[in-house]
Order: structure tokens, then sequence, then C-alpha cells
């Protein structure tokens, strides 16, 4: 059965994100940014795997990427309809239309259609990327967390998990990055 990996960067205070979804708040570091280009070239942007002739790389570990609408709309304030072309790309949203034919929208029960993903045959992953109330709605089915802790304190903004509710569940470290740059960078499983 394949996996769904919450990839998120964070605040040290818990924040994936300022209060209006900007996340400009999060520094950029060489030493971050070589490790994503190395070990999870597919996680950067179609656009920008171009610019850095990532584009011939192969996926490593993901073949599906899983979004809430924020997220995604990121990329189309841009012009951007396929900020993941080199995967298969899903959005979660029930009340918008996909502009793209290539990327579909979930409108209906996002843990079903989650669960549908996981037991198609292959090695590579799926990957879910931003979205706090995305991550919550599909948290029974987070089989691990990649989280990027970053030295910055924003004060306010989106949790990591935003409606999930109180409801423990534990995930155990597997591996561990720290960064010159202060970052670090923890992928957990689901104990």
């Amino acid at each position: 059965m394949r996996e769904l990996t919450y990839f998120v960067a964070v605040s040290v205070d818990g924040y994936i994100c300022a209060p209006d979804g900007s996340f400009d708040g999060f520094p950029h570091a060489e030493d971050t940014g070589a490790f994503h280009f190395a070990e999870y070239p597919e996680l950067v942007p179609a656009h920008v795997r171009e610019q850095h002739g990532l584009e011939p790389v192969p996926n490593r570990r993901f073949d599906t990427m899983v979004q809430g609408y924020g997220s995604y709309r990121v990329a189309l304030d841009e012009g951007v309809t396929r900020p993941y072309a080199h995967m298969r790309e899903y959005v979660l949203s029930t009340s918008r239309t996909s502009p793209d034919p290539a990327v579909r929208f979930i409108s209906g029960d996002p843990l079903a259609a989650i669960r549908e993903l996981k037991e198609e045959e292959g090695e590579l992953g799926i990957c879910l990327v931003g979205g706090a109330k995305a991550a919550a709605a599909l948290l029974p089915e987070i089989d691990a967390l990649f989280v990027k802790r970053y030295p910055v304190l924003l004060g306010a903004g989106k949790p990591l998990f935003d409606g999930a509710g109180y409801a423990p569940a534990r995930f155990e470290p597997v591996s561990r990055h720290v960064f010159d740059s202060g970052a670090d960078y923890t992928l957990y499983r689901r104990a």
C-alpha cells in the first residue's frame, strides 16, 4: 500500500504560514535548497525545476501530489495551472473546479479519495503539501510527517493542522537533518 506523507514547513511556534496565507516569513537558505534539489526533486515546482536543470531528474519518493486550494492558489496567482506537472496532481476543494484538465479536483469525501490513491499499485508515494485544513481532514490517512522546522517565530498564523480536534496520534521520528542555517528537518512515521 502506498503512503501519504504530509510535507510541511513550520515555524518554531507551530505555524505553517501567516494569518493571510503568505509564507514569506520563512527564511531561504542555500543548504536547505540544496537538500530539496538532491533529496526531493519532485517537490520542486515544475517551472523552478526547469530553471535549475532538474527536469530530466526522475521522481525519487512521490508520483502524486495532493494539496488544499489555498496552496494551489499560490501557483495560480503566478499563472501556473500545473505546478507539479511531473506528477499526478489533486486539489481538495468543495466549491471550485479545475482550471486545467490535468489537475483533478476532489470535491467529495477526501478520505475516500486518498484511500483509493493509497490502494493503487506503485513504489512511489503520495505527498500532501500545505493546507492546514486539508491536513486536518486527511489526518487519519497520513502515514508520515516531514516537518521542516525553521528558526523563525511568526507569532500568529495557520497551525500545522487546522480543525483536527483533539485526537492524539503517535508518530515516531525516523530521520533528522539539522542545517547550518538553523533549519531542522525531521521525518516522522505513524507509530
